[in-house]
């Protein structure tokens, strides 16, 4: 496959810059694919398409203000992406080492400086093989760095939303890019289909007799990462940290077992999913990774229904008013 054949328009004025005021009232386009037939709904009517013995599985990572936003000693901006944070060595609490993605004004080069709000401040080392800056950081004596940068931290948001870096929404977007259910920190972006369940929703499902249970899956790197191949196949998802818990696994077996569905909520609960198969096709508690990268003619064999959001290649939608879409497997 190439990667043109995916090629749509988006006019830039569908691209929602702000979330819905609230969450549930996103736009939902149900697809059946027994039927080959869609209908237009809100996402609060999610809770109609799951029954009794159904199982919704959601993602319960919580994304970190990995977004910093400096400036360098001759007054240039820099934006910064935390990656990953260096493990090991001396515990300096003021003071640690992270791998990251940046973009400068102008040509960043080893021993460039960097200035940080809350007294923060930064210098570039060099660049690691996979194309990552490897950054230190410091903050004040007596400080906790980690607390400084949940301060100045920015959530996340993809390049498209147009107000990166705006001081005057910083809470609001911290607070929405976010699901409600978030517990367990070490995600870069949200899992964006996610963004749109509310507790009334969640309620109205287990109302329904249909059981929810959580997987955690840390999003990465890859969701930033354009494609770059034409070939699609070529193209390979940076791996992702995930923990399926025994607990889960054992909800998710028994109600297979008894006849019911599995709703995984986004693609990482599905990558999750489907990297927890052992030989007989059953889910099993795991620790570990996926690289898994879903094409079309994938055979789903852990999942009957997909609720996502409208996405572009391994790029994350903004919270809000974007169509999210409970899909039938084929």
């Amino acid at each position: 496959m190439k990667l043109s054949d995916f090629d749509y328009h988006l006019p830039p004025a569908r691209i929602a810059q702000h979330p819905a005021a609230k969450r549930g009232d996103s736009r939902l386009m149900v697809l059946n694919r027994g039927r080959a037939s869609w209908e237009h709904r809100s996402f609060s009517h999610l809770p109609e398409y799951l029954k009794a013995g159904d199982a919704l599985v959601l993602n319960d990572t919580k994304v970190l203000p990995a977004r910093l936003i400096g400036k360098k000693g001759n007054g240039g901006k820099v934006e910064i992406l935390l990656v990953r944070k260096k493990r090991g060595g001396p515990v300096r609490p003021h003071s640690q080492e992270w791998e990251c993605l940046a973009r400068s004004s102008g040509r960043l080069r080893p021993k460039t400086r960097v200035f940080f709000e809350e007294a923060v401040g930064g210098e570039f080392l060099e660049k690691t093989p996979e194309g990552l800056w490897r950054l230190s950081l410091t903050g004040p004596l007596g400080e906790n760095l980690d607390l400084s940068l949940r301060k100045i931290g920015f959530a996340p948001l993809p390049p498209y939303i147009r107000r990166n870096g705006d001081g005057g929404s910083r809470a609001e977007d911290r607070e929405r890019y976010q699901t409600i259910y978030a517990r367990r920190e070490g995600a870069i972006a949200a899992p964006t289909a996610g963004l749109h369940f509310t507790r009334e929703t969640l309620d109205k499902i287990t109302e329904n007799g249909a059981r929810i249970v959580l997987l955690t899956l840390h999003v990465g790197m890859g969701t930033f990462l354009p494609v770059k191949s034409e070939e699609v196949e070529k193209h390979r998802l940076e791996p992702e940290d995930f923990d399926l818990s025994p607990e889960t696994a054992k909800t998710i077996h028994q109600v297979r077992k008894a006849g019911g569905r599995i709703f995984a909520a986004g693609t990482t609960v599905t990558r999750a999913l489907e990297s927890s198969l052992d030989g007989n096709g059953e889910i099993r508690a795991k620790h570990g990774r996926t690289g898994l990268f879903i094409l079309p003619g994938h055979r789903f064999r852990a999942v009957d229904a997909l609720v996502t959001n409208s996405s572009c290649w391994s790029r994350p939608l903004p919270a809000g008013n974007s169509s999210s879409r409970p899909m039938r497997k084929p």
